[in-house]
């Protein structure tokens, strides 16, 4: 008996050193979480951005308090939140949550979840949430497959995906969900995140007692580009190398006087990226637009590419960039080269279709064709000339044969008399005024003899030279 008391006690000496080793393991792996990891919201009112959806009366929050989640898709840029979004939904909801992803789960995987599905609602009256992470991924069979389910009730689909679901998700299963867009995040909202993880002790980093200087959180705000998980893996190797053991150091700053500071070259050394004197709102910004436009009009393309390059890599928003070489393609090259506004207008629909990075190409080669195009400001001058006379004599009546004349009494009073046809003469051009009488003979538009305006003064000088024959005659 004696021997059997003492083999129950080994046993459950040995089970407690199990259950020791795995709590130590348990531990371990959390602590090696990634601190985007770590920092994921729990809660609803933790959820930082997609206030649109998230906010106290909107869609997702209502959803969330009535326990009544529907079938969606979460589409948005990485980093916007859309795995979290799911993992809250799952904590505040009774539902049944199971998450897969398209990339590692196949048919097989599929049925399993429906099964198990099946299992839990018979049983406990429980439903079940499927999360599929970048549902984009799978193909038609896969997808379909999920249709009777969702149709059914038995599962609720939430999938995510950065890419459209018009053209990745097949219409059948689209039209049993509702489409979520969810933003990135502002520069605001990732600095919230930011400042949390600096002072969350139980799951952040603020046992090191960590200060992100000003131009170090600037830049990471900026080269995160909206993605939080991007801002938070940059701050966490940042951590590392200003504190590499993990704990405050008992140096102070030199410069503040504060323990763990990370300052801009911080930053650098840990993301091997350096940090661009950029800033939108300041002096900086409207010195480098104006370079950019400076040597585009002065016809050198490589200042024109190294400026654009200069303000992307900086985190100008590209669509600002494009209106500006739009705006430039009327101003500075005009008819000299009518192809420079239709490729202006290409380049910049080609970067929304391609997004960045691989959009940035197409508005360097327009940098580049603008650059080299023949230029001429000949109708930024026509719409400054015509802005000022209109200005100045208020607006002048229509001459009476270029007026419309729909009506008898209209006719009787003059309108449209005397005008002629121009398709009925040769070259489709008969001489005449089409000026208020004013303004008979003024010349607003005064082409170059650049480019294509070249071909466009040829043509106007004759046909001025047939008006003024015209009028000699008379």
């Amino acid at each position: 008996m004696a021997g059997k008391r003492r083999g129950k006690k080994g046993l459950e000496e040995r089970d407690n050193v199990l259950d020791l080793f795995e709590y130590q393991a348990d531990k371990e792996v959390k602590a090696a979480r990634p601190l985007a990891d770590r920092m994921r919201p729990r809660k609803l009112s933790e959820f930082v951005g997609q206030g649109h959806m998230t906010g106290q009366g909107t869609l997702i929050s209502g959803a969330i308090e009535e326990d009544r989640i529907f079938s969606m898709i979460l589409w948005g840029p990485p980093g916007c939140g859309k795995t979290t979004l799911a993992g809250i939904i799952a904590n505040e909801t009774r539902s049944n949550f199971v998450q897969i992803s398209a990339v590692l789960s196949g048919i097989k995987e599929i049925r399993s979840v429906i099964q198990e599905a099946r299992h839990k609602l018979t049983l406990f009256r429980k439903k079940t949430i499927l999360f599929v992470d970048e549902i984009h991924r799978f193909n038609k069979a896969q997808q379909d497959a999920f249709l009777g389910h969702v149709e059914s009730g038995l599962i609720t689909l939430i999938g995510a995906t950065t890419e459209n679901p018009s053209f990745e998700v097949i219409s059948a299963l689209l039209s049993r969900c509702r489409v979520i867009v969810l933003d990135p995040l502002s520069p605001d909202e990732i600095a919230v995140v930011l400042d949390r993880a600096l002072k969350d002790k139980a799951r952040g980093l603020g046992q090191m007692g960590l200060v992100l200087e000003k131009e170090a959180l600037h830049h990471l705000v900026r080269i995160s580009d909206g993605d939080v998980r991007t801002a938070l893996n940059g701050l966490e190797i940042a951590a590392s190398i200003v504190s590499p053991g993990g704990l405050p150091t008992r140096d102070s700053d030199e410069k503040t006087g504060k323990a763990n500071s990370i300052h801009l070259h911080d930053l650098e050394n840990a993301l091997q990226k350096k940090a661009l004197i950029y800033d939108k709102a300041g002096e900086e910004h409207y010195n480098l637009i104006s370079a950019f436009h400076k040597s585009m009009r002065g016809s050198d393309p490589d200042a024109a590419a190294y400026w654009l390059l200069r303000m992307l890599e900086a985190g100008e928003d590209p669509l600002f960039l494009g209106r500006r070489m739009v705006r430039f393609a009327s101003e500075d090259v005009g008819n000299a080269d009518p192809n420079a506004l239709r490729m202006t207008l290409a380049a910049v629909e080609a970067f929304r279709f391609l997004g960045h990075p691989e959009g940035d190409l197409a508005l360097v080669q327009a940098a580049v064709y603008l650059a080299t195009a023949p230029k001429s400001n000949s109708l930024y001058q026509t719409l400054n000339n015509v802005r000022s006379m209109i200005k100045n004599t208020g607006p002048l009546p229509v001459p009476l044969h270029i007026r419309n004349a729909p009506t008898r009494v209209m006719k009787d009073l003059g309108y449209g008399k005397g005008y002629k046809y121009p398709h009925d003469y040769q070259d489709a051009f008969v001489p005449g005024s089409y000026l208020p009488d004013k303004l008979i003979d003024h010349l607003f538009y005064v082409p170059v003899q650049r480019g294509y305006e070249k071909t466009i003064k040829q043509r106007l000088d004759k046909w001025r030279q047939l008006k003024q024959k015209s009028s000699e005659k008379f």
